[in-house]
This record gives structure tokens, C-alpha cells and sequence, in this order.
């Protein structure tokens, strides 16, 4: 905790009162009634996603509605070729549109796939209301028919998984600073759901696939289809179905359906222990007490001497060893068992932005103090 503590630049109380002098997004009518979105038709949810996107246009709304003949023309009749993503929401292709002179991604949905009418839904209010350097910007959809189609910019890097989780052969691995920089902006785009969306947003999806790097490997979150409005007034929770994925849930989410901010900070906490491990958080190809990436990492979280046992191999040893210290004790607070005493995100940016700033040559290690 001390560790924690010590990341935390003496500016936080100068940030906090910023933020405060910041005009906060105030949509909170039109996202509470989307909460409860129930529709009878294809027709009905097309005209009510134009209706409302058009009603609370305020010049920072760009999202635009696209027709199936438009991304079929960019992405050339969905090839093969184009294809650059795929998962169980179903396909990404890299496409260009020629009215915008624009490279984007085009994810078309599975019809018959976990993503439904209601994520697709959540998904183009929240990107199309919510705008932040680390959130993916949406450029637009298609809900043609039975098409649910989503237009993103293009992110030139692929996924933080894509560079570091099983790594194709020639692909070489992230170093130290990169890699702080990526948790950092990822934070960052939390901190923007938790403290300036009004009602705060919880993600509830935050792992590896979902953090998308630009060519500098900025990190923006994408996929915003489980998102939820977090609770508001008095409440210190929302209650909902446990969804997400396995390994990276809260243990309080996943017992009681119980969703809170914090349930997003033990997320962040599995998915800034991968970027330090290099580990996935369920890997069955390791040794049975090695498979759950947080259960083989508590033990260690309690003997300094063995932090260095915890640092990506593929790193060779290159980071600040003080660094690594500092690290690892944010991912500890973050994956806490009791929601309680787990940080706020504006409390992990502060010290990740600390760990990102103070860069260190590579191969030049930090020596403990």
C-alpha cells in the first residue's frame, strides 16, 4: 500500500478541483430512460436510435448513419482480405469511405451471436454522447434490416491483446514505458466514465481485446455493448445479470450481480497484471496452480523479493526495478477482494501517471531505494 501511496503526485488535490471546473456531460435523462430501452420492431429501434442522436445533437455528436450498400462498397463486399478482427460479436474489417476519405472499421454483428438489438443499442448512444481522446470514437452505423453494423475509426495497432498475449513469431514485444503508457490511457478512459459521464458509466467489459491502439499506441476502450449506468443518488450499487468476461469480473459482481465503479478497478487490476506478466489471466496450457493468472499472483504480492518472479520475461529484465515495485502495487490495490477498499480510477491515473512520465532508458534498471 505504502508503494501505492508513494505514486501519487502531490497535484491530486489541484486535479480533483480541475475536474470539478470542467462542464460535465449532463445528458442524464436521455441516458436513464435508454437504460430501459424495450422495442417491437426493427423499424421502431432505427427510428428511435436517428431520433435521439438528432434530438441531443449539440456539435460534438459525428456519428452518422451509414447503409448496407455504402460499408459493403468499403469494405468490398466484406472480403476476406479486409477481415482484421473476429470474435463471438462477430466480424471486423478495415474499410474506407470514400465520401468521408476515411480508413475505419466496420464490425458487423452476428445476428445469431451474444451481442443483441440492446448492446448494439448501448453501444451507439453511449460512443455517440460520450466523446474522450481514450474512448474509440464511433464514425457512425448501419441498422438496415437485420444489420447491426458499427463504424469506428480506424485503430492501426489492433488490440492490446494482439501485442501481448501469445505473440506471433517476428512480433516483437512491448517494452516497459510502452506499456505503462497503454494502462495509463486506458485508466484515463475509465476516470472519463466514472467521474465525468453524469450519470457515471461502468464498463463492466475491461480486458485486453477491448483496448485498441492507434499507430503511437495511444489506447482508447472499444465495445461499449454492456456497459451500464452506474448507480446515482443514494444507491451504492445497480443490480444486473453477471456479464463479462471470465477471470476478469469482480468477485462481489460475479457472487451477487451487485455492480459498482470498483467492479471496473478489479478489471483494470487483472488486465494491468497481464501487461506486467506478459500472463493471460486464465491460461489452461500452465501448470494447474499457475492457470488463474490472480490466484498465482497473491502469494507473491506479499514478498517484495519475489516481485521480479511476477516481470514478463519477454521484457529481458529491461524495466525500473522501483518501477516494477510501484506496479505491482497498484495492480494489488486494484484487485483487493473487498470492493471497499479498492482505489477510485482518478487514484490509479495519478499513479500511473507517475509510473508513465518517469521513463527509464531500456536496459538501464532503477535500483530499489
Amino acid at each position: 500500500m505504502s508503494c501505492f501511496q508513494c505514486c501519487i503526485s502531490q497535484d491530486k488535490l489541484a486535479r480533483k478541483s480541475l475536474k470539478k471546473s470542467i462542464k460535465e456531460y449532463q445528458d442524464t435523462k436521455t441516458l436513464a430512460s435508454f437504460a430501459k430501452l424495450s422495442f417491437k420492431s426493427d423499424s421502431s429501434r432505427r427510428r428511435y436510435i436517428s431520433e435521439e442522436i438528432n434530438k441531443h445533437r449539440k456539435g460534438n455528436v459525428t456519428s452518422r448513419i451509414f447503409t448496407f450498400k455504402e460499408l459493403n462498397a468499403a469494405t468490398r463486399n466484406f472480403n476476406p482480405e479486409s477481415l482484421i478482427g473476429e470474435g463471438g460479436f462477430g466480424r471486423v474489417y478495415k474499410g474506407h469511405i470514400e465520401s468521408l476519405n476515411q480508413t475505419v472499421a466496420v464490425k458487423q454483428l452476428d445476428r445469431n451471436g451474444f451481442q443483441g438489438n440492446r448492446e448494439f443499442l448501448v453501444e451507439v448512444l453511449m460512443l455517440s454522447l460520450l466523446h474522450h481522446q481514450h474512448l474509440v470514437n464511433l464514425v457512425g452505423y448501419c441498422a438496415d434490416g437485420e444489420q447491426r453494423i458499427l463504424v469506428y475509426e480506424y485503430m492501426a495497432n489492433g488490440s492490446l491483446e494482439d501485442h501481448l498475449l501469445d505473440l506471433p513469431p517476428g512480433r516483437k514485444p512491448l517494452d516497459w514505458n510502452t506499456r505503462m503508457k497503454i494502462a495509463s490511457g486506458a485508466a484515463k478512459g475509465l476516470e472519463h466514465l466514472h467521474e465525468k459521464a453524469d450519470p457515471p458509466v461502468i464498463y463492466r467489459d475491461f480486458k485486453a481485446s477491448n483496448i485498441l491502439l492507434d499507430g503511437e499506441f495511444n489506447a482508447k476502450l472499444s465495445d461499449f455493448g454492456l456497459a451500464k449506468l452506474g448507480p446515482t443518488g443514494d444507491k451504492s450499487h445497480v443490480s444486473t445479470r453477471v456479464m463479462g468476461t471470465y477471470g476478469y469480473c469482480a468477485p462481489e459482481y460475479v457472487l451477487t450481480g451487485q455492480l459498482t465503479k470498483k467492479s471496473d478497478v478489479y478489471s483494470f487490476g487483472v488486465v494491468f497484471l497481464e501487461i506486467i506478466t506478459g500472463r493471460r489471466v486464465i491460461d489452461n496450457a500452465r501448470p494447474s496452480e499457475e492457470q488463474n493468472l490472480v490466484t498465482w499472483a497473491q502469494p507473491l504480492f506479499k514478498d517484495r523479493r519475489k516481485f521480479t518472479l511476477m516481470a514478463d520475461p519477454a521484457l529481458n529484465g529491461e524495466y525500473p526495478i522501483k518501477g516494477l515495485y510501484q506496479a505491482l502495487a497498484v495492480a494489488a490495490m486494484c484487485l483487493q477482494e473487498e470492493a471497499a477498499t479498492r482505489p477510485l480510477i482518478s487514484d490509479v491515473v495519478t499513479a500511473l501517471d507517475f509510473l508513465a512520465n518517469n521513463r527509464s532508458d531500456p536496459g538501464v534498471a532503477i535500483p530499489d531505494e
